[in-house]
């Protein structure tokens, strides 16, 4: 038994969508969650950007003990996991293999949609995952800029999110996809409208289910399960001042994830 947290971490609220699933299927796991609001979004910053902010974060985080660390972020994920790996002792595990696994195991017509941020698309790397599992499957990347803004401000309601979803989901429907991923975990806190343009008929992946099933599968293998040992600690960093600091997060990421 190990009662060593497990370090999470996203650019804002995203990740809370990681932890829920996280915290149903190990209720007994502690967690330090890492908001990182001061330099969000991720979606439009270069990939030596995103290296940078993972390092820093990384840091943080084994400083902190802890026994394990989800990439609660496709765009981190797609760019920096496996430069990352190479930077933290503990197990590193991110979202991108999981969703695209079991996107694979559910589609019937072999069309795939992604809704993702502008740097995952370009890297296309869920075409890359998706076709290496089975070349005749047909994968259709969306780049979704506008999201990831409209949730932290809280418009997850809004007409300019009804808007922007009609735009990035037009496309994919067109395409004839049956199968949705969300490839951003801030996509599940808007899955209502979406849900509400696209219909009940697709098979909607949330990574999140896949990446907490392969995190359990690790702790379990390593012998670091936890006995009841739960706690949860939120963590931000903001902008106060004009330099960059950590804060306690609670507030400011739980007012975020009610949007």
């Amino acid at each position: 038994m190990d009662n060593r947290p497990i370090g999470l971490f996203d650019s804002g609220v995203g990740g809370l969508t990681v932890l829920r699933v996280l915290q149903r299927q190990l209720p007994q796991e502690s967690v330090i969650y890492y908001g990182d609001l001061a330099r969000l979004p991720y979606g439009s910053k270069t990939p030596a950007e995103i290296i940078a902010i993972n390092d820093d974060i990384l840091a943080y985080l084994s400083g902190r003990g802890v026994k394990l660390i989800i990439v609660a972020c496709n765009t981190s994920s797609a760019i920096a996991l496996e430069h990352s790996k190479n930077k933290t002792a503990v197990p590193l595990i991110g979202v991108i293999g999981p969703g695209a696994n079991t996107a694979f195991a559910v589609t019937k017509n072999k069309k795939i949609g992604v809704l993702a941020t502008e740097a995952t698309v370009k890297l296309r790397v869920y075409s890359k995952i998706l076709t290496s599992l089975n070349p005749s499957l047909e994968v259709f990347e969306q780049a979704c800029p506008k999201f990831v803004p409209l949730i932290e401000r809280g418009a997850a309601a809004s007409p300019e999110l009804q808007a922007a979803v009609e735009e990035y989901l037009a496309p994919l429907l067109r395409q004839g996809v049956d199968t949705l991923i969300y490839g951003c975990t801030h996509y599940p806190l808007i899955e209502k409208a979406i849900r509400a343009y696209a219909g009940n008929d697709l098979e909607y992946v949330d990574p999140a289910v896949g990446t907490v099933a392969l995190a359990k599968e690790i702790l379990e293998r390593e012998n670091l399960l936890a006995e009841n040992h739960a706690q949860c600690e939120f963590v931000a960093s903001v902008i106060q001042g004009g330099q960059y600091v950590r804060v306690d997060g609670r507030e400011l990421l739980l007012r975020g994830a009610s949007a």
